[in-house]
């Protein structure tokens, strides 16, 4: 009998052991996005994601929790294809949403009665639809869809020509051409015609015209929304994008009569503004406002929370104007009186409240593990997305005097269990330019503190970017760190959540700075925590990391090896190349001709002589941000220098690695690399 129990014991000690995090782990975990609280405040709908590495066999579905998880959540759709872009009726009986489904030619968008009932489609255009908002009286919809003013001469065309007179010609991952985002209603009653609101405008025809982006180029959004009355709608847009190589490009909020008509701009030129949102009592207007470089001196900009009266709309109200921090994102209570802001904030996602008229930003607790993003206000309380490192966001409703949640969504509950994690370490110390550092450190599996392990840095993109705890399916930082490595993040000069001025200094120091505090942040770590084997260190960055990288080869040769995603070597071809404007110049200092500025001084061909330590170059073809020659060229200079160095690239990907065997593929040379140096 003891033997039986001994064996019994060790049998759920095994099953219970923990295991170090895997790519499949981190792809395969479901991720909940596109959250929604109804007006009422007691419902919340979200968009579920099942990923799979075949795509076919990905699902993407609507599901429903309620505010005070008095229930858990269940499902709405169980189609094939993806939905996306949940938005409630004003009475919170339907939602409105968009999907592709049978005979669709793009997503289009649908309304599902919660009471009973299919989902209606009520648009049908080859464009596809986006956005759906629906009108306060709840008998009509707004969505957004790209119209094409040449499209029956692109049907007769017989050539594949992409022609120009001005930038921008292409973004991210893809080339531009004549498309341009527009506004539609929809009328819900039966035989109601669609309206076309910007058709005709002087504004959407002028070259200068674009929506404002998101993440992948082909994700432009006017973000527009419903006005309280339902006779107009505001929305945001660029007016001067042809002007990029001369200016920056600006955006501005514009109203415009919801039967069409010329829309009227009612932001003041000098800086730009978006993300329009009203309360529901429609008293105000809110946005986030980003200010344009100043000639001469401040490239980086804070966005900041602003307030315009409505309907008689006046100069903008600067809301976080003395508040040292960028907003992420933000919503309204019900009343209209309280703002709720996420942001970053010393090496966290951080939740913050101000009164709607202004004053004070008051912290609603003080985070130490995780990070918190998109609050909203429901019924008695508040929700928000939590998420660490090794955990995807899930819903959470917020306990703001306990500083803790209760989860209302937890589909990951049991893969995360089975995840060796330990928590990570934060530390800070005072570099030899005086700036006070932030810095993260990630624990290998099975971590023992009287070990000595590898250092692998990590430093974040950007560079306007932060290091912290966060689930990332690409850089994951405990897949990093699984066989046996720490990995050290650090926030160098020109990153956000540290004020104004400390992410706006490394325009005048491109690449000296962040990397010499960098090093200074290894040698910080390594005097500090016994656990880490100086000897063994290798240092790997994607993006602008990448362009750090390609730095420290021609600067250090302390690194056993070095792994560069997406990293520019030449500062020259990389102007030359990219899709961007007059940003670069400014960065640079003086414009490409003049020969000054840190065009050469911190450009790292420049010292490609140097050039000694292995690397592995990695890289997505269809990259328009950092393009594919800078890749090709790091590894063509490696190879003339006769260094170890392997090139993988990804014919249909661009600046991100984002399809899952792709992904997995990556992550296994990346690894491979690091086991083969370290």
């Amino acid at each position: 009998m003891k033997k039986l129990a001994l064996l019994f014991f060790w049998a759920v000690a095994v099953f219970a052991e923990k295991r170090p995090i895997t790519h499949e782990d981190i792809w395969l975990m479901k991720r909940v996005s596109d959250v929604a609280v109804s007006p009422d405040g007691k419902s919340i709908v979200f968009l579920l994601t099942e990923p799979s590495y075949d795509p076919a066999k990905q699902s993407a579905d609507l599901w429903l929790v309620p505010a005070d998880g008095s229930a858990p959540p269940r499902r709405l759709t169980y189609t094939k294809a993806p939905e996306s872009a949940p938005t409630w009726s004003p009475d919170s009986t339907r939602l409105a949403f968009v999907t592709r489904r049978e005979g669709d030619e793009a997503g289009q968008v649908y309304v599902l009665p919660l009471n009973g009932g299919e989902a209606r489609r009520i648009t049908d255009l080859p464009a596809g639809a986006s956005n759906p908002q629906w009108r306060p009286d709840g008998n009509a919809i707004l969505f957004e869809s790209n119209y094409d003013p040449i499209a029956d001469e692109r049907k007769q065309r017989k050539y594949t020509a992409r022609i120009y007179d001005a930038m921008p010609v292409r973004f991210w991952n893809v080339w531009l051409d004549e498309k341009r985002p527009h506004i539609f209603i929809q009328e819900l009653a039966e035989g109601a015609k669609l309206v076309d609101v910007l058709k005709g405008s002087k504004l959407s025809g002028s070259p200068g015209f674009a929506g404002i982006a998101g993440e992948v180029g082909s994700d432009t959004s006017l973000q527009a929304v419903w006005a309280p009355e339902g006779k107009s709608i505001v929305f945001a847009a660029f007016w001067n994008r042809n002007e990029m190589m001369s200016a920056e490009s600006e955006a501005a909020l514009y109203s415009v009569a919801a039967a069409g008509g010329e829309p009227q701009q009612i932001t003041p030129r000098g800086q730009s503004y978006y993300r329009p949102k009203f309360p529901l009592q429609g008293e105000a207007l809110f946005a986030l406002q980003d200010r344009r470089a100043v000639p001469g001196g401040r490239l980086y900009s804070l966005t900041r929370l602003v307030r315009l009266s409505w309907p008689a709309v006046g100069q903008p109200s600067v809301l976080t104007e003395a508040w040292d921090r960028s907003v992420s994102s933000f919503s309204l209570s019900h009343d209209g009186r309280t703002v709720y802001i996420a942001a970053e904030d010393d090496g966290f996602n951080q939740l913050f409240q101000l009164a709607a008229q202004g004053g004070a930003v008051q912290r609603l607790f003080k985070v130490e593990r995780g990070s918190y993003t998109g609050v909203n206000p429901v019924e008695n309380g508040l929700i928000a997305l939590y998420q660490t490192a090794a955990e995807p966001p899930e819903i959470v409703r917020l306990n703001p005097a306990a500083a803790s949640h209760t989860m209302l969504t937890n589909f990951n509950a049991e893969a995360v269990s089975q995840i060796d994690a330990p928590a990570p370490i934060h530390f800070w110390f005072t570099a030899k330019d005086g700036r006070r550092l932030h810095n993260i450190l990630f624990l290998p599996p099975k971590f023992d503190p009287s070990k000595r392990y590898p250092l692998l840095i990590f430093p974040h993109g950007g560079p306007n970017g932060m290091s912290t705890d966060l689930f990332s399916a690409r850089w994951n930082s405990y897949l990093l760190a699984s066989p046996g490595y720490v990995i050290l993040e650090t926030d160098y000069i020109g990153s956000t959540g540290f004020g104004e001025k400390f992410a706006d200094d490394v325009e005048r120091d491109v690449l000296r700075g962040p990397g010499q505090e960098i090093l200074e942040a290894i040698t910080e770590a390594a005097h500090r925590y016994s656990f880490i084997d100086e000897r063994r260190q290798a240092a790997a960055g994607a993006s602008y990391g990448g362009y750090l990288m390609n730095w420290f080869n021609g600067h250090t040769n302390q690194f056993k090896c070095i792994i560069a995603h997406a990293g520019a070597i030449n500062n020259e071809s990389q102007y030359g190349a990219n899709d961007g404007g007059i940003d670069r110049e400014l960065r640079m200092g003086v414009p490409i001709w003049e020969k000054g500025g840190q065009w050469n001084d911190q450009s790292p061909i420049r010292y490609s002589d140097a050039f000694r330590t292995p690397t592995l170059v990695t890289q997505g073809e269809l990259d328009y941000r950092v393009p594919i020659n800078e890749s090709m060229t790091t590894f063509k200079i490696l190879q003339r220098r006769g260094v170890p160095a392997r090139l993988v690239v990804f014919p249909d990907e661009g600046h991100w690695i984002l399809k899952g065997e792709n992904s997995r593929i990556h992550m296994q040379e990346v690894l491979a690399w690091l086991q083969k140096y370290l």
